[in-house]
């Protein structure tokens, strides 16, 4: 499993959940201080996996739903479409690929079996 670049070495790590809680293309919410992060773990038609984490906030409809987006592939970005208006996310930089709004992306790792998240 792949995970984003390491962060700085002072960076807080926080576990999420076990690799085990995690299924293929499903978001998963949990809380991070005091914002809701999606975590994803993207997996390709190869059986490579990829994990994301994001901020839960779609911008757009002021609601914490993108753990319940749909995964995807948009014109080569891989991204999260909101279930409410269906604008799509993109998992590795957070910008909305229809309109001007963009959400923070979190770093990510699977340490030992644990999903971490960098505070």
């Amino acid at each position: 499993m792949n995970a984003k670049v390491e962060p700085q070495v002072d960076a807080k790590w926080i576990s999420i959940c076990d690799q085990q809680d995690l299924i293929p293309n499903v978001g998963v919410c949990a809380k991070l201080n005091d914002r809701q992060v999606a975590v994803f773990m993207v997996s390709d038609p190869q059986g490579n996996t990829e994990l994301f984490a994001i901020d839960n906030y779609d911008p757009k409809s002021g609601a914490n739903v993108l753990s319940r987006g749909i995964i995807g592939d948009l014109k080569g970005h891989k991204v999260v479409a909101s279930p409410i208006y269906k604008n799509h996310y993109d998992l590795q930089t957070g910008e909305c690929l229809e309109e001007e709004y963009s959400i923070p992306v979190y770093t990510v790792r699977n340490r030992n079996g644990k999903i971490e998240v960098a505070a």
